[in-house]
């Protein structure tokens, strides 16, 4: 399925979700007509009854969907500091907003992403991150789903995600593969 195909699903169980754009938790009631609007990142956009909402993809399967699994992504090796960056900068491609098809990387809402070597051995990962509207209420479900991908990343026993408002988003902070798929160019 691709970001434009559409899928109308009855829903088959009662499924937890969370509204778009306002981020509040709900259920979607077996029996539903749903229509998927975006399988990306692991999640999906499903449209029922006028409304949008994100369903995880551990609950995929109330969709007619494969569950989709957290996977532990592995760096090229041996791990340091540059090749556990490399592999941040990989996962959080696959982070998205679930109202626009396009990762929070190339949208260039990701403004710094250090690592730094613990006394452990593993590594620490401090992100730095905005949104394309301070008032978004899906902001703090994007942060933490930046959180989950990146402690994925096999190495990795810390991560902190800050969303920060300063230097303010602007559309100029996109790439120009973002704003072609957008139709900004």
């Amino acid at each position: 399925m691709s970001y434009f195909d559409r899928e109308d699903v009855v829903v088959s169980r009662d499924c937890p979700a969370v509204t778009i754009p306002y981020g509040s938790p709900v259920t979607i009631e077996a029996g539903c007509m749903a229509t998927i609007t975006q399988r990306l990142g692991g999640s999906f956009t499903v449209l029922v009854e006028g409304n949008l909402y994100r369903v995880e993809g551990s609950d995929a399967d109330a969709l007619g969907q494969d569950v989709v699994e957290r996977e532990v992504f592995v760096p090229e090796q041996p791990l340091s500091e540059k090749t556990i960056e490399d592999a941040a900068w990989i996962v959080l491609t696959q982070v998205f907003d679930p109202e626009i098809p396009v990762d929070i990387v190339n949208l260039g809402l990701v403004y710094t992403c250090a690592v730094s070597k613990l006394e452990s051995g593993d590594y620490a990962i401090r992100m730095e991150m905005t949104l394309t509207a301070p008032g978004c209420g899906m902001g703090t479900m994007i942060a933490d789903e930046a959180r989950f991908k990146l402690q994925s990343i096999q190495g990795v026993e810390q991560v902190d995600v800050d969303l920060v408002w300063d230097p303010p988003w602007s559309r100029d902070m996109m790439s120009e593969s973002a704003r072609l798929q957008l139709g900004m160019l």
